[in-house]
């Protein structure tokens, strides 16, 4: 059957639309130019909380971003609805380089790499001297993250009060990491967030450990004005505390130019991503006496020589068996 006469116009040809919509898709992407300039402090089910000036914006993240993914600490651009009152949402168009990246992965075998913040120039690895008790295999997953990605790290202790510091102190000693001891009574009555505070002013901080450390009671004390729900009690038989910081947060600390990074408290720390060979980067009196090693060290094994280098006196042993102990933490799975 004839659909159209002799004279037909354009006006009367029918034109199959396109089945991934009627306008052609073209590589040229809109630059932007005009974007503001923000920081990420929460992500939640993919709606962003970002800080642009002195508001805070809710966003999603711009379909021609793909997966890459934003992260508390991202420094984004935005455009759309930059007011941040209720029910309006902005886009993020652009993730601009980040200056350091915190990682980890599920476990050892898993490949599965997830950021857990960006742009933060330390870690404060928060562990209770008791009740639960410290987990050293913990803190040197940690550290290698920490040394890995471009952060310095922190200790702080807690709860000195129900043991003494110095055994665990004895053990990173001879890495230099600065630390900070306190006890319950300090922790509760704010007096720890004094004596930690002097390390993080005009800096970004995460804080990182497992749960019933104390770490979201110190972040409280450090910004008060954002409380955030903490642990109740450990567990009396597995010695583990129940997470109550489910999505990391940044809150700004007064007066300070700094911020603190809450992030949820973790049980295992998985090091897949990590390459180990970088992990000498962390020790710049060892890392020229690895110029003669052999070919794909270890730098724990029978040729290696950094054995020579310490016996010259280069580096101090103590230093030595720090490293091979961190690469030691990377070859093993976390269990204790």
């Amino acid at each position: 059957m004839r659909r159209y006469g002799k004279h037909t116009d354009e006006d009367d040809v029918r034109v199959r639309p396109n089945r991934k919509g009627n306008r052609p898709r073209t590589s040229i992407r809109p630059k932007h130019e005009d974007a503001a300039e923000g920081m990420v402090l929460t992500v939640d089910r993919g709606r962003l909380t970002c800080l642009v000036g002195d508001r805070t914006v809710v966003a999603m993240k711009a379909r021609e971003l793909g997966r890459k993914a934003a992260v508390v600490g991202d420094r984004v651009s935005l455009v759309g609805d930059l007011s941040g009152a209720k029910d309006t949402l902005a886009r993020i168009v652009r993730i601009e380089e980040r200056a350091s990246v915190l990682r980890r992965t599920a476990d050892d075998d898993d490949p599965y790499e997830r950021v857990v913040v960006a742009n933060a120039d330390q870690l404060a690895i928060v562990t209770a001297l008791a009740d639960p008790e410290p987990r050293p295999r913990l803190i040197d997953r940690c550290l290698v993250a920490a040394y890995d990605g471009g952060l310095e790290p922190l200790l702080v202790l807690t709860k000195s009060d129900l043991a003494p510091a110095s055994t665990l102190l004895d053990l990173y000693g001879a890495l230099d990491i600065p630390y900070v001891v306190t006890s319950r009574d300090e922790l509760y009555a704010g007096e720890a967030a004094t004596v930690v505070r002097e390390y993080l002013d005009g800096r970004i901080t995460a804080f990182v450990g497992h749960s019933g450390v104390g770490k979201t009671t110190l972040v409280n004390a450090l910004v008060p004005e954002e409380r955030r729900r903490t642990t109740g009690r450990v567990n009396a038989v597995t010695g583990r505390g129940r997470h109550t910081t489910t999505s990391a947060l940044a809150l700004p600390l007064a007066g300070a130019g700094g911020w603190v990074i809450d992030t949820p408290g973790v049980r295992s720390f998985g090091l897949h991503h990590v390459d180990p060979s970088r992990v000498i980067h962390a020790f710049p009196d060892l890392e020229p006496g690895t110029e003669h090693c052999p070919r794909a060290c270890s730098h724990d094994e029978p040729d290696c020589a950094l054995d020579e280098w310490v016996a010259q006196g280069h580096a101090d042993p103590a230093r030595l068996y720090s490293l091979r102990r961190l690469l030691a933490t990377r070859e093993r799975r976390e269990g204790d």
